[in-house]
């Protein structure tokens, strides 16, 4: 199954964004889209997240479809603790215990277990990501919409929220479109790759990875010459 944008036309005053754009995300598969600033990436999940109307086009197989999103500010609420930003979600989709139980799972894979009562404020900028993932598991979407989650985390965090959001994705494989800047980021988590030009937005390059997310290395000679290809296409 896929879902899929068509013909699609987008313009902020004089700029064109897209213009006669298309583009298809398989189900079940972390979708990872790259491209210069300014080239619309996060205009495209706004679109899909139905807060940013086209100006035309069609928009296939996401009618329906419930959606959690990923921000680069986690965005929590500071007056919940952790445990209750996760259990927050839930208030409206389940019984007490049922949502009990999720958050207790969620907590446990996201390695959250001496946090549970912490606010926010006392958390790290990636212990507060780590609770935004959890948070996003949680609801039960079909689609998680990313943007830029990693931005400004030092390398060694950024690795450790990868090797846990892939291991929570393998628990749980929804439809997952994830913008960002970093080439390493992309290679690391995407199952599918796309390069988008500078406006009005074409695909460039799209690359296929089919190596599971925890046996990926980026010294080694197949990601290392990905990693030059999808250099390039960005020119840089």
């Amino acid at each position: 199954m896929s879902l899929e944008i068509n013909g699609l036309n987008k313009k902020f005053d004089n700029l064109s964004l897209f213009s006669d754009f298309s583009i298809e995300f398989h189900e079940g598969t972390i979708t990872s889209i790259l491209g210069p600033s300014g080239c619309g990436k996060t205009t495209l999940l706004n679109i899909i997240g139905d807060t940013i109307k086209p100006d035309s086009g069609q928009l296939s197989g996401f009618r329906g479809k419930t959606i959690s999103y990923i921000f680069q500010d986690p965005r929590l609420l500071p007056w919940k603790t952790v445990e209750e930003n996760i259990d927050f979600v839930l208030t409206r989709e389940m019984p007490a215990e049922q949502r009990h139980r999720i958050t207790g799972q969620l907590i446990k894979l996201m390695e959250l277990e001496d946090f549970v009562g912490f606010y926010p404020s006392k958390l790290s900028g990636g212990m507060r990501q780590r609770v935004s993932i959890a948070r996003a598991f949680a609801y039960p979407s079909e689609i998680i919409l990313m943007d830029e989650p990693l931005k400004g985390l030092d390398i060694k965090l950024k690795l450790n929220l990868i090797r846990i959001f892939s291991r929570m994705w393998q628990a749980d494989k929804r439809t997952v479109i994830f913008v960002t800047h970093d080439v390493d980021e992309a290679l690391l988590l995407g199952s599918d790759i796309i390069v988008l030009s500078r406006p009005p937005a074409q695909i460039i390059l799209k690359q296929q990875i089919t190596v599971p997310s925890e046996k990926r290395s980026l010294e080694s000679e197949y990601f290392k010459e990905l990693e030059q290809n999808l250099m390039g296409a960005l020119g840089n």
